[in-house]
């Protein structure tokens, strides 16, 4: 069964959350205006001079998507610094369904078309709902965050399936910390919520 899109209700209030989410501006005393020149993203400051700087630090992103959360997928990319990096996975039932997406210049968008994909080998199967993306991350994760050390911000924001999938393989076999991975409330995963109540 796919999962329907998110209610206008709960969309807002996780858009609401995710542009929240350890953000702060800064204004520049010289313009006295509000128009922000720099904003501090989880303790760190981002904007068009820090950025550039040799010693900054940037932030790897892990982020998914399917064709029924497009949305809060663009309202959160637009919400991460310019110099954030990483991979977003998006996932879409054919071809036709991809889209122009904004991201930050560092950062790789990857379309996986579900229709030219197979289910589990060997069966015949056409790929379900949620396959191609947990198989994609878990390559992608596999290579990619392996260091003690890492703290790449995941943000999940597919169907349950994937979802779910995707957080076992990342905090069961990986041992990504769960609070480094965000994913909607309604899903009640053991991780980071993202909900109304958190608005």
């Amino acid at each position: 069964m796919r999962d329907e899109p998110w209610p206008s209700e709960v969309r807002h209030a996780y858009t609401k959350n995710v542009m929240s989410h350890s953000t702060e501006q800064l204004t520049s005393p010289q313009s006295g205006s509000n128009r922000p020149t720099s904003v501090v993203h989880a303790g760190i400051e981002h904007g068009p001079r820090a950025c550039k700087a040799a010693k900054h630090t940037r932030v790897q992103h892990l982020i998914t998507a399917d064709e029924t959360s497009l949305l809060e997928l663009e309202t959160l990319l637009v919400t991460l610094p310019i110099c954030s990096t990483g991979r977003v996975f998006i996932e879409v039932p054919d071809a036709a369904s991809v889209t122009d997406i904004a991201a930050p210049a560092r950062m790789t968008v990857t379309w996986l078309d579900r229709s030219a994909r197979s289910g589990a080998a060997g069966t015949g199967e056409l790929c379900a709902p949620g396959r191609a993306l947990t198989r994609a991350v878990a390559a992608w994760a596999g290579e990619m965050l392996c260091a003690d050390d890492d703290h790449t911000r995941v943000f999940l924001t597919g169907g349950f399936l994937g979802t779910a999938d995707i957080v076992d393989h990342l905090v069961d076999r990986l041992g990504v910390d769960a609070d480094s991975i965000h994913a909607p409330a309604r899903f009640g995963l053991p991780v980071r919520a993202e909900s109304p109540a958190a608005a």
